[in-house]
């Protein structure tokens, strides 16, 4: 599997199947929070807000939950403040691995990740140490039945970069600073993204063809991604699509 094509975004994410429903909806709830302190409570003019409403909203959290959240993230109701903080680090392999968090104690996040890291074969880095390694862009994804000539004329005339077939839906990336703009021009096409967010793309990848080190990485990733303040994992390796199909998790 390419971390340029199936995968363009190499952004690991489990299933919904696979983790267990609180702990998603701890995440959902402090993305929602850091948003609506950051940029306002008003999901319509709030980019990052939107995003993480329609994820929680997608991931089947109450609207009330969601409301609360977006509430203590504004001041009307009080909350712990959370602050995003990015770690970064190598798995087995070589492979660089970028965790973006949500915490309220960057010391304890820390120490806990480097334990995971260590335990799965991996190591923590210091800042910088693999960040450089990757752009921030912007992707929306579409449902397959869309039809990939009409999502190229919308996407590229709304400044998009590039269209990928990522086997069961489309992929759009674009500059961050374009998003907005292409996801917005999508919808009034009537083409209406399943998903749209900022994240981090890989400029190199490091191929793992041997089954065994292939199954490292995939542990450590699904380690890191059960932490409570882990909001989202982003790595680099190229990993077949038959060793990716025969991992369990």
């Amino acid at each position: 599997m390419s971390g340029h094509s199936k995968w363009a975004t190499t952004k690991y994410r489990k299933g919904a199947q696979d983790a267990a429903r609180s702990k998603r909806t701890v995440k959902h709830i402090r993305s929602l929070e850091v948003a609506a302190r950051e940029g306002g409570g008003d999901i319509n003019n709030n980019a990052a807000l939107r995003t993480a409403y329609e994820r929680a909203r997608s991931d089947s959290v109450p609207m009330d939950t969601i409301e609360r959240a977006i509430k203590r993230g504004t001041g009307d109701l009080e909350g712990v403040r959370y602050e995003a903080v990015s770690y970064e680090g190598y798995a087995s392999g070589g492979v660089a691995v970028l965790v973006e968090t949500l915490t309220d104690n960057r010391n304890r996040t820390a120490a806990e990740l480097r334990n995971l890291f260590n335990r799965n074969g991996g190591s923590l880095a210091e800042p910088g140490a693999v960040s450089w390694q990757f752009e921030r862009k912007g992707v929306v994804e579409l449902e397959r039945s869309l039809d990939e000539d009409a999502i190229m004329e919308v996407a590229a005339d709304a400044g998009a970069e590039d269209v990928n077939d990522v086997g069961e839906r489309w992929q759009v990336v674009s500059a961050a600073t374009d998003l907005a703009a292409v996801r917005s021009a999508l919808e009034a096409a009537g083409m209406t993204p399943t998903s749209a967010e900022l994240t981090m793309i890989p400029t190199t990848t490091v191929e793992i063809a041997d089954s065994e080190e292939a199954q490292r990485v995939l542990r450590l990733l699904d380690a890191i991604d059960d932490h409570d303040d882990v909001q989202a994992i982003h790595a680099n390796y190229d990993i077949p699509e038959s060793v990716l199909a025969g991992y369990a998790g």
